[in-house]
């Protein structure tokens, strides 16, 4: 299909009209116009994007694009960032990224995929400042201890979580918010849920959940933003006959 038509279908897609965010969503480098092969993977990089030349790619959709408010050097093209750049336009290949928007897509954004493949309800999607559903208020059907919760988000996320037990002994009613979230803990205590399942976790909230007598589980920024990139690649495999792969780059943090 055409780019401009694929960045339509995404930008109406993932509602990134809706969203105050601290990087670029839709199209970051401009490549062919005609898109029939795509990549998808959390974070780009010259591994990413070299595995994108190899299969011939025609475009990489990531979570975590080039262009960020907060860079020390938003105006500069150098370094790492130059030669990523360099890669990507040298084979003519496109860049997008979606990163608030595909966090709290209600069905294919990373919240409610962990949601969904931990088998648990969601009762309730909760804004965080300008980020619409940034936190997902979701149950087990029944409680189950901590250490064993733990386990089973491994196994299902491929992380190895770390768990802060600061809470009760069983876990029943979780808050949700893939990444960087940990300053969002006290959504969770408003909420009155009993365990805030994230990515990582900021020194100082380790404290401030144990005071809380919160339990945080830290399952790794990478892994739990995975789900989101696989679900959107096969939407458009089923919606779009396009020809979509995941790649997965493991990282642990």
């Amino acid at each position: 299909m055409k780019r401009q038509d694929l960045i339509d279908y995404l930008a109406e897609l993932l509602r990134i009209d809706k969203f105050n965010d601290f990087c670029i969503n839709g199209l970051q480098v401009e490549g062919k116009d005609n898109i029939d092969r795509i990549i998808t993977g959390v974070t780009i990089s010259r591994r990413l994007i070299a595995e994108a030349i190899t299969q011939q790619t025609d475009a990489i959709i990531v979570h975590h694009g080039l262009f960020w408010k907060g860079d020390s050097n938003p105006l500069s093209l150098i370094g790492i960032l130059a030669a990523r750049v360099r890669d990507l336009m040298v084979n003519n290949i496109n860049l997008l990224a979606y990163h608030l928007p595909l966090d709290s897509h209600p069905t294919l954004g990373n919240n409610a995929q962990i949601a969904e493949r931990l088998g648990m309800e969601v009762k309730e999607r909760v804004d965080i400042d300008d980020w619409i559903g940034g936190g997902l208020v979701c149950e087990q059907s029944e409680p189950v201890s901590r250490e064993v919760f733990q386990k089973y988000i491994d196994g299902t996320l491929g992380s190895e979580s770390r768990l802060f037990a600061f809470g009760t002994n069983f876990v029943k009613k979780v808050f949700v918010c893939s990444g960087g979230s940990s300053d969002f803990y006290r959504k969770a205590l408003e909420h009155g849920c009993d365990t805030f399942l994230g990515g990582d976790i900021r020194e100082s909230i380790v404290r401030l959940a144990e005071e809380a007598g919160l339990n945080f589980i830290a399952a790794g920024h990478y892994n739990t933003e995975k789900a989101g990139l696989i679900a959107l690649g096969n939407h458009l495999i089923e919606k779009l006959n396009l020809d979509v792969h995941w790649i997965d780059i493991p990282n642990p943090v």
